[in-house]
């Protein structure tokens, strides 16, 4: 095996192990925490700055308030609420 080729192969292999520890060290990525069947979400803080989850289950303000009450959350409107629903199309009535 010449000079060439032993370098050519040591890099290639540098690279595959570069890759392979990049791919472990990846953090898996976060679901969505929006429900889009519920008008309203429940925000609910668990410490740090940054460090909360949504509950989206409530249908009305006041019901998600009565639940965020005496805890370190908040009622939010849910962003995704309703989307991709296709709005019924009206029938055209033709004049002869």
């Amino acid at each position: 095996m010449g000079l060439q080729q032993r370098r050519a192969r040591a890099t290639s292999l540098t690279f595959a192990a570069l890759a392979i520890a990049t791919a472990s060290f990846a953090a898996p990525a976060d679901a969505q925490t929006y429900d889009p069947a519920y008008p309203v979400c429940l925000q609910i803080y668990q410490g740090g700055i940054a460090d909360y989850y949504f509950e989206c289950a409530y249908t009305s303000i006041p019901q998600c308030q009565a639940s965020a009450s005496g805890r370190a959350a908040q009622c939010v409107v849910n962003p995704y609420y309703g989307k991709g629903k296709v709005a019924p199309r009206k029938k055209r009535v033709r004049v002869y």
